[in-house]
């Protein structure tokens, strides 16, 4: 071959190998913004991808592929070569929704947003009842299982303090894996933040000495309506009974006084039984709150609604009958709970 042939040959062959990788090139790319615009899949439910801790990048794309979520482990590398992103994955449980991109996922990862449980501590549960509720939480760990309620608030710091109605109910928002202790200070802390701004905020001339007092007399209201309307009206009525040294006479109490002795039926003896919750035989407040009060009860209990009623009884329906005279009462109590005709609230 001439030396001028074999110069046409290379040249044609180098011009050949730039089209080709320059082809190749545009495909790529092509195939890359195809990548980033394509929804990871296109299910109508979202899917979860769980990364535990140390997951690697080549790990993380791998799970990915297992599961179907992209066809093209190479496009995330580069993904994460631009963005920095391969050493800053966080660990967690990630939601991929219907339409996510492969960047917005690599986001969420890189800063965090896992998938956030909730657990919700009900107005009225007793410590015991949120203790239970939240053994029961799959999501947690569990790290108060098998400890008493004193050992309970030791690991919260508060080993003196009893733990009825110190927590506040709300729902309270984690991601996967957080220890229930983790959970229960948050309650705590916000139950104080709500009692501190309920005491900072009380009416003038209160019968109460400290903010424990509120807590307690609103654990009280808790239970003794299901009407939010009401909440103010009986606080009132038993801020008049504590004001004029009256027992407060409420059921609610005496059932907590029973625990697992209480099956239900509050009898005549019940009343009667001497015990420090029992407020038909004891004056003043009980010792402790008997649930976990909410925030309106502890408005109630601090704005105490005006007026002379000294007595109420339930009708049945959640609502109460308010009387201002025993005489008056017992003609309520007559109509609406015959069984209790001479037990004066």
């Amino acid at each position: 071959m001439t030396e001028r042939k074999l110069f046409t040959s290379r040249s044609w062959l180098a011009g050949f190998a730039v089209l080709a990788l320059a082809a190749g090139g545009t495909w790529l790319y092509s195939g890359y913004r195809s990548f980033l615009e394509r929804p990871m899949h296109t299910d109508d439910q979202s899917r979860v991808v769980e990364l535990p801790a140390g997951t690697s990048f080549s790990g993380m794309v791998a799970q990915l592929k297992s599961r179907g979520l992209t066809e093209h482990p190479w496009f995330w590398r580069f993904l994460a070569w631009r963005r920095d992103a391969s050493e800053r994955l966080q660990a967690g449980e990630y939601r991929v929704d219907p339409g996510m991109r492969p960047g917005q996922f690599l986001d969420a990862v890189v800063n965090g947003r896992v998938i956030q449980h909730s657990f919700t501590i009900v107005e009225g549960w007793t410590f015991d009842e949120m203790l239970k509720a939240l053994a029961g939480e799959s999501n947690l760990l569990h790290a108060t299982e098998g400890l008493e309620a004193k050992q309970v608030m030791a690991r919260l710091g508060h080993l003196d303090q009893h733990p009825e109605g110190r927590f506040l109910p709300e729902t309270y928002h984690f991601p996967r894996g957080t220890e229930d202790l983790a959970v229960l200070e948050r309650a705590y802390n916000a139950m104080q933040r709500a009692l501190e701004s309920a005491w900072s905020s009380r009416d003038t001339g209160l019968p109460y000495d400290d903010p424990r007092e509120v807590l307690i007399l609103a654990s009280i209201i808790e239970k003794e309506t299901a009407a939010p309307e009401e909440r103010a009206r009986i606080a009132g009525v038993f801020v008049r009974r504590l004001e004029r040294g009256m027992r407060l006479q409420t059921d609610p109490t005496v059932i907590y006084g029973l625990g697992e002795n209480y099956n239900g039926n509050l009898r005549r003896s019940d009343l009667e039984a001497d015990n420090p919750y029992n407020t038909y035989t004891r004056g003043g407040l009980p010792p402790t709150p008997i649930c976990m009060p909410g925030r309106a009860s502890l408005e109630a209990a601090v704005h105490p609604e005006p007026g002379s009623a000294l007595y109420f009884v339930s009708k049945g329906d959640g609502t109460h009958v308010f009387s201002d005279t025993l005489a008056e009462h017992n003609r309520a109590v007559a109509r609406y709970q015959l069984n209790y005709q001479s037990d004066p609230k």
